[in-house]
């Protein structure tokens, strides 16, 4: 029997400094790996109610992004089922307003998955800016195994790629800036 379907959803603003690892990382790991046909990587970016469409059928999903912590930056936070959406109000970064009205409008349809977990590293700098820290940067290649590791845990098939011919990830957050002018 094959493990259920399973979203990797990677968020953040790029635009803020080290805001967009969770894309980096999800960029980074379809890069890397191959991954079982039952296992969506997506960069949701800062789209919020948006992503709401990437949840139907998905009862098993996987966020990535920066999450603040009493922890030295770089720091990895995992957290599991409840833990999450407190988080998501309180620890995610400048977009946290996003994710947090993602999950109580995924729940308030009956839409909410039943294993739900956040995976991140600590950040240095959220303000506006390009490029991560050099302690983010230095924390992503483990973010990254970690993230590996996880999906190959819940029953899905990880296999390193030998070439960079990977695909490209789903377009969400590039033709939702497309539509929006930017």
């Amino acid at each position: 029997m094959s493990a259920p379907p399973l979203l990797v959803l990677g968020l953040g603003n790029v635009l803020c400094a080290d805001d967009g690892l969770g894309v980096a990382a999800v960029t980074e790991l379809a890069r890397r790996y191959e991954l079982g046909p039952e296992v969506r990587v997506v960069d949701g970016g800062t789209l919020g109610l948006s992503l709401l469409g990437l949840f139907d059928g998905i009862d098993d999903v996987l966020l990535v992004d920066a999450i603040l912590a009493d922890a030295a930056p770089g720091s990895l936070v995992q957290l599991e089922g409840e833990a999450v959406e407190p988080a998501a109000r309180e620890r995610l970064s400048v977009h946290q307003v996003g994710v947090a009205d993602l999950l109580d409008a995924l729940r308030l349809m009956g839409n909410a998955p039943e294993r739900l977990s956040l995976i991140g590293l600590v950040p240095a700098h959220v303000e506006l800016g390009l490029g991560r820290s050099a302690s983010v940067d230095r924390a992503l290649p483990g973010l990254i195994e970690t993230l590996a590791a996880e999906i190959e845990r819940r029953g899905h098939r990880v296999v390193a790629r030998r070439t960079d011919d990977a695909p490209e990830l789903a377009p969400v957050a590039r033709d939702a800036a497309r539509a929006l002018g930017l």
